[in-house]
């Protein structure tokens, strides 16, 4: 599956635009993590608890967008995008999403 931000892909042709793809997940800290961001918080730095929860957060949303692509029988998706908001507190969304086409 090609995977672009861009709206077209060098080389190659779009020949029908299907529809959204989209794959999001929902992540909540915890409380060992909490406790270690507590401290980075005290001394300053990057939170890297944080940081690799929301890196696997976005990673599955790939996946799951791919996924919806496959669904589709795209063979790409361009134009893709993240957004995150929080659900409650303490856990937030993220969503990966795009547009699926097919190429010549």
């Amino acid at each position: 599956m090609l995977i672009t931000t861009t709206d077209f892909i060098p080389g190659k042709e779009i020949i029908e635009v299907i529809d959204v793809a989209r794959g999001s997940t929902i992540r909540a800290r915890n409380i060992g993590r909490d406790i270690f961001a507590g401290l980075k918080n005290i001394v300053g730095g990057e939170i890297s608890e944080y940081t690799k929860l929301m890196a696997d957060a976005r990673e599955q949303a790939i996946e799951r967008m791919i996924a919806d692509a496959e669904s589709l029988r795209a063979d790409a998706i361009i134009n893709v995008r993240f957004t995150t908001s929080m659900v409650m507190q303490g856990s937030s969304e993220v969503l990966a999403y795009g547009t699926a086409v097919r190429l010549k």
